[in-house]
């Protein structure tokens, strides 16, 4: 079992570069069955997550190849199926991506229910209840969600419940062949929606809005293949800012655009952090104490799930007491108990987390509950006493290319081991 070791008290600076959005790459991947032909993905993230997709792919019948370290080069036009199998799809709950294309290419669709990260409800019901309203009739049978539009997806007027980033993506992409026009309202707006639809849009789709909560797609014909490149990680971006922050820094992340991260940047600043926004980058320091500061996750532009425990390192060392207030996914606080571990201040009640900031962490030994927190957890080492060691780090993998050779590269006393078979059961 691989762990990650941090030796805490280390000045952490210097500057780093950030690689291509994994919530991005992933759905352009699947985006690729819609024009058959080669298709070529630059800046691609090397991570499992991909690596994943790209099994999915092959599944389907597709050829992946991959050309130097983050080019995928996809040829869907050899695509013949239309089932995807579980022993993938329970890996990553962005597997779901490929019912959309599936849909609008064949007319049918077998799909595993989604896994990933155990951090809440997979919500696959609003996916189902958009694409029925555009004529997808579904079943769901031995854990598998079989689709079909006997009369062609038909456009029509969609309202989502909940500003689903992974319905809003399938419900653009089933919608490219529509019969009409397909109205998506309270679509959600985040960057790598805007940089699906542009992708779409160079293979000849006819996509209008994206970035707004109303997005307006029309259908067209046939789609040809094309080059793209992914837009950079903004949350990649956003943990190894934090971890500068945490460490006072500076650090200088390259690589996104910090429009991108506006509200953590704005949340960062009033905890007393120095950030210097550049058109293709940010650098973060901090001379003072951490101030307090409230947050609550929402989806974009509102502050991203996704950045909750790296902020939550933060706070858990700020000069005072702040709320944390979860609001898209249930389960996401599971971190926090390891960070107790660590000896932080935290006290859970419902889907808010009561943050009293300590003057120091201590190194534990600690597991990664999910992508996010196994990183803000080797964040949280970097400043703790001692030696903190972080397993199931096959969570951050999911999500971060190179992670402790980036944070070497910052001046972090860090290093990957593989704990001995008979220590395994010491991390339970």
């Amino acid at each position: 079992m691989d762990v990650i070791k941090v030796e805490g008290g280390h000045p952490i600076s210097g500057e780093v570069t950030v690689e291509g959005a994994k919530n991005s790459a992933l759905k352009l991947m699947a985006a690729t069955i819609l024009a058959p032909g080669t298709n070529t993905i630059t800046n691609v993230p090397n991570i499992s997550d991909v690596h994943v997709m790209g099994k999915v792919l092959k599944r389907l019948g597709a050829t992946v190849e991959v050309e130097g370290e983050h080019t995928l080069v996809i040829d869907s036009g050899s695509i013949d199926r239309w089932e995807t199998p579980y022993e993938l799809v329970a890996k990553m709950r962005a597997s779901t991506a490929v019912l959309g294309p599936l849909i609008a290419r064949f007319g049918h669709a077998v799909v595993a229910m989604p896994g990933g990260c155990n951090i809440g409800a997979r919500k696959i019901d609003m996916h189902i209840l958009g694409l029925e309203a555009l004529g997808v009739e579904f079943s769901i049978d031995h854990g598998y969600i079989h689709a079909s539009a006997p009369s062609g997806v038909i456009g029509a007027d969609v309202t989502l419940e909940f500003a689903s980033v992974g319905a809003t993506e399938n419900l653009i992409m089933a919608s490219v062949h529509a019969k009409g026009t397909t109205t998506i309202e309270n679509a959600a707006r985040e960057p790598e929606i805007v940089d699906l639809a542009n992708m779409l849009n160079e293979m000849g789709a006819r996509v209008r809005g994206a970035g707004s909560p109303i997005i307006e797609v029309e259908g067209v014909g046939d789609l040809h293949p094309v080059e793209h490149e992914v837009v950079g990680d903004r949350i990649e971006a956003g943990t190894f800012l934090a971890a500068g922050a945490l460490a006072a820094g500076p650090v200088h992340v390259s690589g996104f655009d910090p429009v991108h991260l506006g509200l953590v940047l704005k949340k960062f600043e009033a905890m007393g952090m120095d950030v210097h926004r550049e058109a293709r980058g940010c650098t973060i320091s901090r001379t003072g104490s951490i101030r307090p500061c409230d947050i609550q996750t929402l989806p974009y532009p509102g502050f991203p799930t996704d950045m909750q425990a790296q902020t939550m390192c933060l706070l858990a060392m700020a000069d005072g007491e702040c709320i944390v207030t979860e609001n898209v996914f249930e389960n996401r606080f599971m971190f926090a108990g390891e960070l107790i571990r660590m000896g932080a201040d935290i006290r859970i009640e419902g889907h808010h987390a009561i943050v009293r900031g300590v003057e120091h962490l201590s190194g534990a030994q600690v597991k990664s509950p999910d992508l996010r927190g196994g990183a803000a957890l080797v964040m949280a080492g970097l400043v703790a006493d001692g030696i903190t060691t972080v397993s199931n780090v096959f969570h951050i993998d999911r999500g971060y290319e190179h992670f402790t050779e980036k944070l070497l590269a910052l001046g972090a006393h860090v290093e990957r081991d593989v704990l001995p078979d008979d220590l395994e059961g010491d991390q339970d």
